[in-house]
C-alpha cells in the first residue's frame, strides 16, 4: 500500500508540473513598485483601494443574491439589527439592544437612534418591519428565508423605538438569521440596480462584468471605514488578477493558490493566510447514473486522496474534510469522519464491480473557470480516478452558466466548488441536503436525513440541536453524498503598505477595517 501511495504521489507530481509547464515558464519580472508607480501613488494619496475579484455579481438585491463571493462584498453595503463580528459574536448594529424573553419565545430590539441609510434617510420602524417581512414572506424562494416562519407576531411600540418579535417556538439560532434579514427602505424599489442599505460603504456604480464602485458612508452611525472609496475589479482569469497585481492595477486579491502568490514580488506585497470557511468537495448529482448508487460515490470516496490534493495542487494548505462541515464552526465539526473513507484503490475497484462498472465509466466534472483553486482541484482528481478505470473529462464554465446551469438548473453529472454559510450557523450547511429544499443542486435524497432534519431545526435544546447536526453529517459521510474534500486555506495577496486585513469566522472581507499605513 505505502509503494501504491508513493506511486500515485510521484504520478500527480508529474501531471501538475506539466499543467504548469503548459501554462508557459515565468520570467523575472520588473517589480511592480516600478510600474505604475504614479497610479498607485495616487491611489494612497486619494485613499482608495482596487481589490480584484474572480466573479460578477449575480444580484445588487441583497434578498436575492446566492453566490457567496456577492455576500462576500455586499457585506460592506448591508446590516441587520444585528451582526457578526470578526470573533464569532453576534452584536447589535441598526439595533442597540437585544432582550430575549426567559422562554426564548420573544425577543426585544431596540432601535439605533441616529440610525440613516445610504439615500439620506433616516432609519424608521415601518423600514424594520417591511424588512423582516420581506425576507419572512419572500417575494420569492430566493428572497425567503425559512427559518423566520417561526415568527409569529411583530409588535412596534407605540413610539417607534422598540419592536417585540414574538416566535411560534424556541430558537438557538434566531439571532443567526435575523441578521440576514438586512434593513432596507420600505418605499424603494431599485435595490436591484442602486442598492441603498445602512453598512459603512455606500454603492456608487456598477458596470456589468467590469467593477462596482463603494464609497465610505460619511453619516454611518459606528465606526466607519478609513478607505474613501473603494473599486471591485472583476476578472474572471487567474492570469489576470496576478496581472493585475503584478501590474500595479490592483492592491488586493484573496482567494488565492500558492502558484499565484509565489508569482508575486515578495517587496511589493504580503501574503496573509486564513480559512475560506467553505466545504470544497466533490458535489455529485444523485439522481443523475452512476451516482445514483451509493456504491459508486463510496468507490470515488476511495479513489481520491484528499491530503494528496492539498498536499500536491495546495503546497499542504488546507484542512482535509470528511462532510459538510469545518472547523470553525467549533462543537457542530466532527473531526473522527475526516478519515471515514481511507485511500484505498482495491476497495474502490471491489465497490465498482459490485455495482456493475468492473471497467469503471466514463464521467464529466464542470467547474467554474473563474476559480483556479477548483480547476487544480479537477486535475487532480482526473488523474486519481484513472487509477481505477473512470475517465473524467473537464468541462470548464464561466460563472454565470455554472450558476444558470449547474446549481440552478442541476444540469450536471459532478462539480467542483466550495459550499458556505452567510450567518453563525451549522444549519445553512446541512439544510440544503433535504430533499424538499429547493438549493439542494446535487439533488440528495434520504429519508433518515429528512428525519433527522426535521427534528434538529425544531430543537429547542442545544446540546440535543449539537447532537442531531452530528448525526446529519455522519449520514452524509456514511452515504457518500459527495467526495469531501477540503477547507481551503485563503491566501490573501495584500500591496505593501495596505493593513486591517482581518479573517472573519464567515465568507466576507470587511473593507471599512482597510486602510493605507
Amino acid at each position: 500500500m505505502k509503494r501504491k501511495v508513493i506511486a500515485s504521489l510521484l504520478a500527480l507530481a508529474l501531471i501538475l508540473a506539466a499543467l504548469a509547464g503548459c501554462a508557459g515558464k515565468t520570467t523575472p519580472t520588473a517589480s511592480s513598485s516600478d510600474l505604475n508607480a504614479a497610479e498607485k501613488t495616487g491611489r494612497a494619496a486619494a485613499n482608495e483601494l482596487v481589490v480584484g475579484i474572480a466573479q460578477d455579481f449575480d444580484s445588487l438585491d441583497p434578498d436575492h443574491m446566492t453566490a457567496a463571493g456577492t455576500k462576500e462584498v455586499l457585506f460592506n453595503v448591508f446590516e441587520g439589527l444585528v451582526k457578526p463580528t470578526s470573533a464569532g459574536d453576534i452584536v447589535p448594529a441598526v439595533a442597540s439592544a437585544v432582550e430575549k424573553s426567559a422562554d426564548g419565545l420573544s425577543y426585544v430590539f431596540t432601535l439605533r437612534e441616529g440610525v440613516k441609510f445610504h439615500n439620506g434617510n433616516a432609519v424608521t420602524m415601518d423600514d424594520v418591519v417591511y424588512s423582516i417581512e420581506r425576507r419572512r414572506n419572500g417575494e420569492d424562494a430566493a428572497a425567503k428565508l425559512a427559518p423566520l416562519d417561526i415568527i409569529s407576531g411583530l409588535e412596534p411600540s407605540a413610539d417607534g423605538k422598540t419592536l417585540t418579535v414574538t416566535l411560534s417556538e424556541p430558537s438557538n439560532e434566531f439571532l443567526a438569521y435575523i441578521m440576514n434579514a438586512y434593513i432596507l427602505p420600505a418605499d424603494y424599489a431599485d435595490q436591484e440596480t442602486a442598492p441603498v442599505g445602512t453598512g459603512p460603504y455606500k454603492f456608487v456604480s456598477r458596470a456589468v462584468q467590469d467593477n462596482l464602485v463603494l464609497e465610505r458612508f460619511a453619516d454611518y452611525w459606528g465606526q466607519g471605514g478609513s478607505l474613501d472609496k473603494v473599486t471591485f475589479k472583476i476578472l474572471e482569469s487567474a492570469e489576470g488578477l496576478v496581472l493585475g497585481l503584478q501590474s500595479g492595477a490592483l492592491d488586493l486579491v484573496a482567494h488565492l493558490t500558492t502558484t499565484q502568490t509565489k508569482q508575486l514580488n515578495a517587496a511589493d506585497f504580503k501574503v496573509e493566510q486564513g480559512s475560506m470557511n467553505l466545504v470544497q468537495a466533490l458535489y455529485l448529482n444523485n439522481a443523475v447514473a452512476p451516482f445514483d448508487d451509493v456504491r459508486v460515490r463510496q468507490a470515488l470516496c476511495y479513489a481520491i486522496s484528499k491530503q494528496q490534493i492539498i498536499d500536491l495542487a495546495f503546497d499542504g494548505y488546507g484542512i482535509p474534510l470528511g462532510t459538510s462541515m469545518f472547523p470553525s464552526f467549533g462543537k457542530y465539526y466532527d473531526e473522527s469522519l475526516t478519515d471515514y473513507y481511507t485511500y484505498d484503490t482495491d476497495r474502490a475497484k471491489e465497490l465498482l464491480t459490485e455495482a456493475g462498472y468492473p471497467d469503471g465509466f466514463d464521467m464529466t466534472i464542470t467547474v467554474p473557470s473563474n476559480y483556479q483553486p477548483h480547476v487544480d482541484t479537477a486535475e487532480a482528481i482526473k488523474m486519481q480516478l484513472e487509477t481505477v478505470g473512470i475517465n473524467v473529462t473537464i468541462l470548464p464554465v464561466e460563472w454565470g452558466a455554472w450558476l444558470e446551469d449547474v446549481y440552478g438548473g442541476r444540469q450536471f453529472e459532478s462539480t467542483i466548488t466550495g459550499l458556505t454559510s452567510d450567518n453563525m450557523t451549522a444549519r445553512k450547511l446541512l439544510e440544503r441536503f433535504g430533499s424538499q429544499q429547493s438549493n439542494n443542486f446535487t439533488n440528495y435524497n434520504n429519508a433518515d436525513y429528512d428525519a433527522i432534519l426535521a427534528k434538529a431545526v425544531s430543537a429547542a435544546d442545544d446540546a440535543e440541536q449539537t447532537e442531531l447536526y452530528r448525526q446529519l453529517e455522519k449520514n452524509l459521510t456514511e452515504n457518500a453524498a459527495n467526495v469531501y474534500i477540503q477547507d481551503m486555506a485563503d491566501l490573501v495577496a495584500v500591496r505593501t503598505g495596505v493593513e486591517g486585513l482581518t479573517f472573519y469566522p464567515l465568507y466576507v472581507l470587511d473593507v471599512s477595517l482597510l486602510r493605507w499605513a
